[in-house]
């Protein structure tokens, strides 16, 4: 037996914020942020304004740190015993939801540690204090429909990706008018992150006839709109905030490959974004996958319009469309040229290979991997060698 699970709701669109009134019930509304722009763009005072005007007290935990970490998941956690919510409202980028989704859990079982919860599938039966709501302001994570939490170990520099149906949100409010918000470098990143979520959600071991569909639709609107939204294009920044959610409700339920267990790994220790690392990786892993599973990239590249007559051809064109994608946002194509040092990378290259194999991305993979080849698939990324084994 398989299963799919999305949040029961889900509102889009321009002023989406303000469907919160729709909540109407709650007493308490916990409200988790990030840094200071969605306070300047006025979007968590609606947020405040909306929940208050629901007929709820509200209280704020802001300053959520990019890249979580553990600390911080505690403290809000206990933040909210304080408070009693009953309903968890995350809004910001990927951080503060994935904070939220772990706040939550400790919430509700404050007697559980972080070992008791951070192996995939794991997590007690949640919503027996409060519902959760998450609104995105980036266009990437997909957080807001997910079962996944990323969260970082900053005396290890590990990130440990939560996986539970559990965590995955109630309710998932998609604003287009926060999205227009996001500067260049985040637009390319988080755009390139769902574009990688989307394509290994295609070939992945658990993927169905329930996640194809919408893992083939967000390939071809991020392909159609990425570079436009990049380019400031108002449009083209709604329609990636749509389909990186399609990518997500995908990768959720089909679950993830090496690229993205490579980027868990890599980003701490070489301090580079996880949207850039999984831009960097992606080519090289559809390399090293395409040994089991051509036809299936073969078959995005039809999707998406790419010429050659053959899957090989398919493949390559396929590659090589991802790495013209990185160039026209900007992204250096290797860890090298993205200032890690050789030095650093050998030093790390056996910690990082051995912590890849374990992430429970490695699971879901379409084409198995050991410690050695994890080390080959870095090793061309950081080298950009083409993957030939």
């Amino acid at each position: 037996m398989a299963r799919f699970t999305l949040p029961r709701d889900i509102y889009y669109g321009p002023g989406a914020i303000s469907e919160l009134k729709n909540l109407k019930g709650h007493k308490k509304a916990f409200v988790v942020t990030g840094g200071s722009s969605m306070k300047r763009g006025g979007f968590l005072q609606k947020v405040e304004d909306t929940l208050k005007e629901a007929g709820m007290e509200v209280q704020l935990f802001e300053g959520v740190e990019p890249d979580p970490s553990i600390e911080t998941v505690f403290k809000g956690a206990k933040a909210m015993e304080e408070f009693g919510p009953d309903l968890i409202v995350a809004i910001g980028g990927g951080s503060p939801l994935d904070a939220a989704k772990a706040m939550w859990v400790f919430y509700e079982y404050p007697e559980k540690t972080f070992d008791d919860i951070k192996d995939p599938f794991t997590m007690p039966q949640l919503r027996k204090k409060a519902i959760f709501a998450a609104i995105p302001s980036t266009s990437g994570t997909a957080s807001e429909v997910t079962a996944f939490s990323v969260i970082t170990d900053y005396s290890t520099l590990i990130k440990y990706p939560l996986a539970d149906f559990e965590i995955t949100p109630d309710i998932a409010i998609l604003d287009t008018d926060i999205p227009l918000t996001m500067p260049k470098k985040l637009t390319a990143h988080t755009g390139m992150d769902a574009l990688t979520h989307a394509i290994e959600a295609y070939v992945a071991t658990a993927r169905s006839g329930f996640s194809d569909p919408l893992a083939i639709q967000a390939i071809s609107d991020i392909y159609d709109s990425l570079v436009d939204s990049y380019n400031g294009d108002v449009e083209a920044r709604g329609k990636m905030h749509i389909a990186q959610c399609l990518a997500g409700m995908a990768f959720s339920n089909a679950l993830l490959g090496i690229a993205h267990s490579l980027a868990h790994k890599t980003g701490a220790e070489f301090e580079i974004p996880h949207g850039c690392c999984n831009a960097i990786l992606l080519p090289y892993v559809i390399q090293y996958n395409s040994k089991v599973c051509m036809d299936r990239y073969a078959t995005i590249a039809k999707a998406i319009g790419l010429p050659g007559n053959t899957d090989k051809q398919l493949v390559n064109a396929l590659v090589d469309s991802i790495r013209e994608l990185n160039r026209r946002l900007n992204i250096a194509p290797t860890y090298k040229e993205n200032g890690v040092s050789e030095e650093k990378f050998k030093e790390k290259l056996d910690f990082i290979a051995e912590n890849a194999v374990g992430d429970p991305c490695t699971g879901s993979n379409p084409r198995p991997i050991d410690v050695e080849n994890m080390k080959k698939v870095l090793s061309c990324a950081y080298y950009g060698e083409d993957v030939t084994f």
